[in-house]
């Protein structure tokens, strides 16, 4: 009875053995566990950037709150194409309104002399114009000749610097009283009364 005892005591022993080998054997081999480490600084950080960035951003719009947009660029073109059709309007002309530059007028007086324009000379003087364009021939052998200005009824020049033509008189028998006096750089004079007035041609 009693080697029953001891064998039975001795099983029991090896056996509780054998289970404390075992569950050291499991433990051992579990990895070493770590504590939780608190979170750095800068993780904080960028986790509370994300939140508010989250919370400042709006919410996506559904399709349904989405504000509808013009179908065509065209319909937000249309005041200022307006506005500048009215601008082109009010600075063009009126339709027929004529936009040539008015000719100038010739002055009062040239040289201290009247003016006189191509319009109002006889249309003798005009012919005595174009012969002198020409260079003749002329009527009488005194066209072309000096003219003294023994007068000095007009500009001061050296002698030899006028030239006088015979406007004829329609029913004279002589030359009659009427010239026109031309002066070497192009200035011209009619007279009808024989020198003793003049007054500048006007040729614009």
């Amino acid at each position: 009875m009693k080697r029953m005892s001891r064998g039975f005591g001795g099983l029991l022993a090896f056996v509780i053995a054998a289970a404390l080998v075992i569950v050291w054997w499991r433990w051992s081999e579990r990895p070493a566990s770590t504590p939780p480490s608190e979170p750095s600084p800068l993780a904080i950080v960028a986790t509370d950037a994300n939140a508010a960035t989250a919370h400042s951003s709006p919410p996506a719009s559904s399709p349904q709150e989405q504000v509808a947009v013009p179908a065509s660029a065209d319909a937000l073109k249309t005041p200022t194409n307006a506005t500048t059709s009215a601008a082109a309007s009010a600075e063009s002309p009126p339709t027929g309104a004529s936009t040539a530059t008015p000719t100038r007028g010739p002055p009062e007086r040239i040289d201290g002399l009247p003016v006189i324009t191509l319009d109002e000379l006889p249309p003798e003087a005009l012919d005595t114009l174009a012969l002198i364009e020409r260079g003749g021939p002329f009527p009488f052998r005194q066209d072309g000749t000096i003219f003294q200005n023994r007068e000095r009824r007009l500009p001061l020049k050296p002698a030899g610097y006028y030239r006088e033509y015979t406007v004829i008189t329609p029913g004279a028998s002589t030359r009659g009283a009427r010239r026109i006096v031309a002066g070497a750089g192009g200035e011209l004079y009619y007279t009808d009364d024989h020198y003793a007035s003049f007054r500048r041609i006007w040729k614009p």
